[in-house]
């Protein structure tokens, strides 16, 4: 093992991790060896005899641990984006250990002590100081022996929970597939798409990670339609009790830190602050959305000519949305070819906000033939950093959509950043990757999660890029949706994949003015989730939930947005954000998209009034909000680039709910 690749930095440009090196036998001791290093640091900084400063406690516990970071920002980027099954059982035995890792260091006594004692003038450390000490007292360094102790029980049963979840519904949404002989059965979907699918003589429609299949709005057959959607609603049921028993014990945790539920500890160090601002946004938002779901429902139930079910709702809603705007979204798809997309689109616009030129680096390796790797260079030619590309599906990927960083930016270490967006995009067995609008949507908005990241101009990792409250973090993503409709950048990718026509102006101007149509059914599916996720972080210490499905009808009607057409984005068996694993860091925090779309609604508005695609708007979002990172308070960085407190209207406007 003393070839072990973590043990030492990358010498590959920007750091890039070997992948070509490692092995999965690399990852246990590597792991092991980074814990133990790191606690030797820790000890060290007690030790010191010399009165606590920046320099010899904070800075020092900056630069700790390096070892076990470079492996974990590996390791849990695979378990996400390519778990084989040797990973998955390296997570089910490391997950509870670097649970009690973290607690060793938030729960040393006398590390918390000298932090304390820290004293600084400069603004910059003063912010990351307050930043740690916030850290610590919220992992329970001011609580009893006795309770701390407590403490490491409940969270090293959570990792293990956690873990769980995450595999199950990993195997479960593998498992759970459509599976058919018969092509006629998928009658709607295109001679393409069956290609994909089809395996060893039969066709396997794999499950995506929410509850509406994108094939339901497709397939002909009502009978494959209700099996493909009640497969993907039923899908690794036994979650339902491990859901139930974390939720349980986040509660018993929560109260022990001091707060009366975990939804009102999660928020506490979010933009949102108080369970009463969550609540208030919310509520604003319900009433108005499930009458315009019920209105939409009527309208697809009269174009069906009987009531539909929920299997139903997406097939007749492209009906109707043909019939009312003559628009059928799937004639957009041979304009949407994923790398004219990326370099034309993506790339393109990034280009002409902000000065960017993206390289294609054929020499440098990811963790699977499908990735890929481009250089980004600065508006000055300078080096910015390197962007990793994970655009397809596979049966070891986890299902949505993300970003993350394989090296953080910090002028501490003299490091540019390594961002990575993965995508779950079906890769087709011959010719060329033709995307839905929703796909190209989202690979906008994964491009803002890494434009904040590339674009991180911070001393330290902690503050480093997308290190923001979790209700902000989404706002920056959300934003760069924009300019996926943007007239020059459409104009630029939209190109038809064989004969290189651009998109037809009609048929974009027909796709704008059905934008809103169905925004009943996507605003309460949201808010479904949205809620369902608060209902089980506001339970209360001691309050166990025997039936997790009664529970969750119950917490849908209770707060008004049951729905019998409309289920939540996520039940709560598949509701990853929330219960799986390393990726469970949204609970009680679901409410994060729509609290960051109204930041994101205002600044579109910003946009527009101030000339829309110029390098001067572009320059001044990356300078005011972008490059900061968690280095300053976010809605000052809001604040700085808006010139004002957001405002509700334009995300009531943009969604139909004025």
């Amino acid at each position: 093992m003393a070839e072990n690749p973590f043990f030492a930095p990358s010498t590959l440009p920007y750091k890039l991790p070997p992948f070509a090196e490692i092995k999965e036998e690399h990852y246990l001791p590597a792991f092991e060896h980074g814990m133990a290093e790191q606690l030797r640091e820790v000890d060290t900084i007690v030790a010191d005899p010399a009165a606590p400063t920046f320099a010899n406690t904070v800075e020092a516990l900056e630069r700790s641990g390096q070892v076990l970071k470079r492996t974990a920002i590996v390791f849990f980027s695979l378990a996400s984006s390519h778990a084989t099954d040797a990973i998955r059982e390296i997570e089910t035995e490391v997950a509870p250990r670097l649970t009690k890792h973290g607690d060793a260091i938030h729960l040393n006594r006398a590390l918390y002590a000298r932090l304390k004692r820290v004293v600084t003038d400069d603004p910059e450390e003063a912010w990351l100081l307050e930043k740690y000490r916030v850290d610590f007292v919220r992992a329970g360094a001011e609580l009893s022996e006795a309770e701390q102790e407590r403490l490491r029980e409940l969270n090293e049963e959570l990792s293990t929970l956690g873990t769980a979840f995450s595999q199950n519904l990993l195997a479960a949404t593998t498992a759970s597939a459509l599976v058919t002989e018969d092509a006629k059965e998928l009658d709607g979907l295109s001679e393409t798409a069956l290609r994909a699918i089809e395996k060893d003589g039969k066709y396997v429609l794999p499950l995506l990670n929410f509850t509406n299949q994108p094939a339901l709005a497709e397939l002909t057959d009502r009978e494959t339609r209700r099996r493909l959607y009640e497969l993907s609603t039923g899908r690794a049921p036994e979650n339902f009790g491990i859901a139930a028993k974390m939720a349980a014990l986040r509660a018993e945790r929560a109260v022990l830190l001091g707060y009366p539920n975990h939804a009102a500890y999660s928020v506490a160090d979010q933009t949102a602050k108080t369970t009463d601002a969550v609540e208030e946004m919310l509520g604003k938002l319900v009433g108005p959305a499930v009458a315009n779901a019920r209105r939409e429902a009527e309208a697809l139930s009269e174009q069906a000519g009987f009531p539909i079910e929920p299997w139903d709702w997406s097939f007749y809603a492209e009906k109707v949305r043909k019939a009312r705007y003559d628009f059928d979204s799937s004639e957009l798809r041979p304009y949407f070819e994923l790398d004219r997309v990326l370099r034309d689109g993506v790339f393109h616009a990034a280009g002409e906000l902000y000065g960017l030129r993206f390289a294609e680096r054929d020499d440098l390796r990811g963790y699977h033939p499908d990735v890929r790797v481009f250089e980004v260079s600065d508006a000055d030619g300078s080096e910015l950093g390197l962007f990793v590309f994970d655009p397809y599906a596979r049966p070891t990927k986890r299902g949505g959509a993300w970003m993350n960083n394989l090296v953080d930016q910090s002028h501490l270490f003299g490091e540019l950043p390594v961002v990575m967006n993965n995508l779950n995009i079906t890769k087709p067995a011959e010719g060329p990757t033709l995307l839905t609008f929703d796909e190209v949507n989202t690979a906008f908005h994964e491009f803002g999660h890494a434009l904040h990241g590339l674009f991180s101009d911070v001393r330290f990792p902690r503050v480093s890029g997308t290190e923001v409250p979790r209700d902000f973090v989404e706002y920056p993503s959300q934003v760069n949706e924009m300019w996926a409709t943007w007239p020059s950048i459409l104009a630029n990718f939209a190109r038809h994949h064989e004969t290189g026509e651009p998109v037809p102006a009609e048929l974009v101007e027909k796709m704008q003015a059905a934008e809103k149509f169905n925004q009943g059914f996507a605003t309460v599916e949201y808010l479904a989730a949205t809620l369902l996720d608060w209902a089980w972080h506001k339970l209360a210490p001691g309050e166990t939930v025997e039936d997790a499905e009664a529970f969750e009808a119950a917490a849908l009607e209770r707060a008004g947005i049951a729905f019998e057409l409309v289920l939540p984005r996520y039940r709560t068996n598949y509701f990853a954000h929330v219960f799986a694993g390393g990726v469970g860091g949204y609970s009680a925090g679901y409410y994060s998209y729509i609290w960051s779309e109204v930041l994101d609604a205002d600044s579109v508005e910003w946009f527009k009034e101030n000339g829309g695609l110029v390098r001067a708007n572009g320059d001044h979002f990356r300078s005011a909000l972008l490059s900061v990172g968690g280095a300053k308070d976010a809605m000052e960085a809001f604040r700085a680039f808006r010139g004002r407190d957001p405002r509700i209207e334009p995300l009531l406007e943009r969604r139909g709910l004025a």
